[in-house]
């Protein structure tokens, strides 16, 4: 680690840099504050170590002013003056910890373990944001199609503003995508990017999860929590299935949009927080204010920025361009050759409606990649349903007549195909059905049947 060690007492200055440089540290001293400051700007050190009471500049107005500089400087206080005062002062001017001289080897020893742990972290953290900033770069995003570039053009002005953004569109068009390419090529790339799915999030449990609760503010909120709204600040909160929330949380939630203001659950204390929001739904939100399920007064605040992300039957000349990304994506992840494409298996994709989008193109795609031996991806390769029709039914074998009663053949066949379009689409009933070629109801009916509500 480098490591600036500040103190006006020479012998101490001598024992940390002899024992520092021991343990493989570059080490530079200085003998006041005022030094200590100016070598901090030349060094640019990890660790600053220093006393509190030091002439020209104290201990304390050291830290604030490296602090300013370089919020992720560690910063360690000495002091043979102890105090709790001077302790918590120090620590709420961001101080790492505090010692008191005199001091052993082991804990100093002690210390520079722990500071080591928290570099080690910083610098993942650092490393793992850069990764993000790299997957959503905004020229990253997949689809040359006409719509596909109307909506960049849009996303593009949205980026550096901290207006509020509506993303609307099917199950699987990819709108956490967007939302996270927003918050990643804006100002606020280094806050964080909190994803809330307000469809999974219990009615009851759902005000708490947003904007958090003090101890004993209902049974069982043995801690105080923070909501997501709160850690949120300073970046962006994505409030993914805006459509599920309850009217009875709307109303709250309307305030937290109109003033960024808020109190936790059972509490008094009002928090603001500087915090972009993005919302996301594949729902008709108009239909809903219409039946009174969602807040027209919510709507026009969330809608600010709409944008509408393309199903992906609207955008037929980009099934190719993302064919070979996932291919280029899987083969990579398994460690194997990327796979061509025939003919015949693109002529497949392109006349497939996609009714799960991208994320079940992308879903065909890993299974291919992990289950075939080929080289290519032929139609054989291809599951049943996007097979054109003559090539589904020529693969239909029919069971010798008088084995089974024609209604038991068709009842598991029926049984076999709803049981596949289910796991195609993990569970949602109306791609389901869209596959099926049948409606939601007539699913329903089937799947009380064959009983695979509980399968």
């Amino acid at each position: 680690m480098n490591i600036l060690v500040c103190d006006d007492k020479p012998v101490m200055l001598k024992f940390l840099q002899e024992y520092l440089e021991s343990e493989g540290h570059a080490v530079t001293t200085a003998c006041d504050g005022e030094e200590g400051f100016s070598k901090f700007g030349e060094i640019q050190p990890e660790v600053i170590i220093t006393d509190m009471k030091m002439p020209k500049l104290s201990g304390i107005e050291l830290l604030k002013k490296v602090k300013s500089a370089n919020p992720d400087v560690i910063v360690i206080m000495m002091t043979a003056f102890a105090t709790i005062e001077s302790a918590i002062e120090a620590m709420r001017e961001g101080a790492y910890d505090y010692i008191i001289k005199p001091f052993s080897i082991d804990q100093i020893k002690l210390i520079m373990n722990k500071v080591g742990e928290k570099i080690s972290l910083i610098k993942e953290n650092k490393y793992l944001k850069s990764q993000l900033q790299t997957i959503y770069r905004f020229d990253n995003l997949i689809g040359q199609s006409g719509k596909m570039k109307e909506m960049y053009e849009l996303i593009s002005r949205v980026l550096d503003n901290r207006a509020t953004v509506m993303i609307t569109g099917e199950t699987g068009t990819g709108k956490e995508l967007i939302a996270r390419a927003i918050h990643y090529n804006g100002p606020r790339a280094n806050g964080p990017f909190i994803k809330v799915n307000c469809a999974a999030i219990p009615e009851g449990l759902l005000e708490s999860e947003l904007l958090g609760h003090e101890k004993g503010s209902f049974t069982g909120a043995i801690n105080k929590k923070e909501g997501k709204f709160e850690i949120a600040d300073g970046g962006t909160i994505f409030l993914d299935e805006i459509g599920e929330v309850p009217v009875s949380i709307q109303v709250k939630l309307l305030r937290v949009l109109q003033t960024r203001e808020f109190e936790r659950v059972g509490g008094n204390q009002t928090i603001k927080v500087d915090v972009r929001i993005i919302a996301a739904t594949n729902r008709d939100l108009t239909q809903a204010i219409a039946e009174g399920r969602f807040r027209s007064d919510l709507y026009y605040r969330l809608n600010v920025v709409p944008i509408s992300v393309p199903p992906l039957r609207e955008r037929i000349t980009d099934i190719s361009v993302l064919t070979e990304h996932f291919i280029k994506k899987f083969s990579e992840e398994n460690r194997r050759p990327a796979m061509k494409v025939s003919k015949e298996a693109m002529e497949a994709f392109i006349k497939y409606s996609w009714p799960g989008n991208v994320r079940e193109l992308e879903n065909i795609i890993e299974r291919i990649v992990i289950l075939s031996k080929n080289a290519s991806i032929d139609l054989a390769d291809l599951p049943a349903h996007l097979l054109p029709k003559d090539n589904q039914l020529e693969q239909l074998s029919v069971p010798s007549v008088g084995k089974h009663k024609m209604t038991e053949v068709v009842d598991y066949i029926e049984h076999k195909m709803i049981e596949e379009a289910l796991k195609m689409t993990n569970g949602q009933q109306t791609q389901a059905a869209d596959i099926l070629g049948i409606n939601r109801g007539s699913l329903i009916y089937k799947m009380k049947k064959f009983n695979l509500y509980n399968s």
